[in-house]
């Protein structure tokens, strides 16, 4: 017996009640998966510009720009 079998046969087994409590359950983690994704699907609209800051802020080079003057 797979993993949905098992939860189909306990499910049966419940108060209507109970059953729909799993059913709104079911429809969180579907809601938190793709809230995940979402999230991680987000981030590579910045990738590309990882590689032009190097994470170290540097105030003399930051005020010293040719556009600047």
């Amino acid at each position: 017996m797979n993993t949905m079998e098992k939860i189909v046969a306990e499910v049966q087994t419940l108060p209507e009640t109970d059953a729909r409590e799993v059913l709104d359950f079911v429809g969180y983690l579907k809601s938190r998966r793709a809230q995940a994704m979402a999230a991680t699907a987000d981030m590579s609209e910045f990738d590309q510009f990882g590689a032009m800051f190097d994470g170290k802020f540097k105030r003399d080079e930051c005020c010293d720009r040719e556009v600047l003057r």
